[in-house]
């Protein structure tokens, strides 16, 4: 995989999925910026690896749904390289309910931490990136922003704002070289599903053409792809990674 940029940030990357695209994105010669809000030896043990693996990574905590905070640690990482080559806007959260029992507080966390902290980094990344008139963001959204989800309501409408808002900012920065997409990941297998009792996954696997959960890293090398120079003619796209459960 070719990558004209040097360093990346990836939000929410001390656990699952996050980890997984931080560890790829190291070994494909990207200096990666580990975030974390609360997992500090979790992001620590992110870094170690990658750094075992002969890789390089720096450990950077911030809330992602407040501005200041993701702002001043932006300004960190391009005083410390001197620029910010790529995003991935990883971080989120789930709060699931019924909808006529979910309350309106209930609601609206799951908006700041998973579309309005999109928002934020997606705004301040085309700001810095738009110095070098280069950089390419790509959005973690989810299959459920694409079909909705009994329960998830405020979840489905924070990731399905996700797809529409990368959109608009895939139009807004074309001009400045700065590309955007997203990828909607399916069911993966994460400490997520590893609850499930067996019945359940079987029943889900059984509505999915492939047969099985996806892996971290087919995710992670999805992201790879879209930030990467092989992409370079692809923006405002939604990439599937389900295995074929919605197409």
């Amino acid at each position: 995989m070719k990558f004209s940029g040097k360093n990346v940030l990836v939000t929410g990357s001390s656990r699952g999925i996050g980890a997984e695209i931080a560890k790829v994105l190291a070994g494909y010669g990207l200096k990666v910026w580990v975030n974390y809000r609360s997992g500090e030896e979790e992001a620590k043990s992110v870094v170690a690896t990658i750094k075992d693996a002969g890789g390089d990574a720096e450990i950077i905590g911030f809330d992602v749904s407040d501005e200041s905070a993701f702002v001043g640690a932006i300004k960190q990482i391009v005083a410390t390289d001197g620029e910010l080559s790529y995003l991935v806007n990883n971080a989120g959260i789930t709060k699931d309910k019924l909808a006529m029992r979910m309350k309106v507080d209930e609601f609206m966390s799951v908006i700041d931490a998973n579309l309005k902290s999109t928002f934020i980094g997606c705004k301040e990344a085309v700001k810095v990136m738009s110095k070098k008139r280069f950089g390419s963001v790509v959005n973690i959204s989810s299959i459920v922003g694409e079909t909705g989800n009994a329960g998830q309501t405020n979840y489905s409408a924070s990731k399905g704002g996700v797809i529409t808002m990368t959109k608009s900012f895939a139009i807004e920065a074309s001009t400045r070289g700065i590309r955007f997409n997203n990828i909607t990941p399916g069911f993966i297998a994460t400490e997520m599903t590893d609850v499930l009792k067996d019945e359940v996954k079987d029943a889900f696997i059984s509505k999915i053409p492939l047969g099985r959960f996806g892996e971290p890293k087919e995710v992670a090398e999805a992201v790879a792809f879209l930030l990467s120079d092989h992409s370079s003619y692809i923006t405002g796209e939604t990439l599937k990674v389900n295995g074929g459960l919605y197409m």
